[in-house]
């Protein structure tokens, strides 16, 4: 029960803010466009690679209203 009312509320304040940002997306984009985002990771020569899929749709404006960094394309883990 808890986590369906936190559910409620975190989309209700993600709607709230892609709103006073001026942005209008239908729920079925958003998560479609999110689930497409993509990150692996690839080892070569003993260093370590996270490679994230390209942002499309509604990813990169979904993002910035809340506050969350896109990551970069390539990063070079520990």
């Amino acid at each position: 029960m808890f986590c369906s009312f936190l559910a409620l509320i975190l989309r209700k304040e993600l709607y709230r803010r892609l709103d006073r940002a001026g942005h209008a997306f239908e729920r079925s984009d958003i998560k479609q466009d999110l689930s497409a985002l993509q990150e692996i990771v690839i080892e070569e020569n003993g260093k370590r690679f996270a490679l994230r899929s390209q942002c499309l749709g509604t990813c990169s404006s979904v993002f910035r209203p809340v506050g969350v960094a896109i990551p970069p394309t390539i990063r070079v883990l520990p």
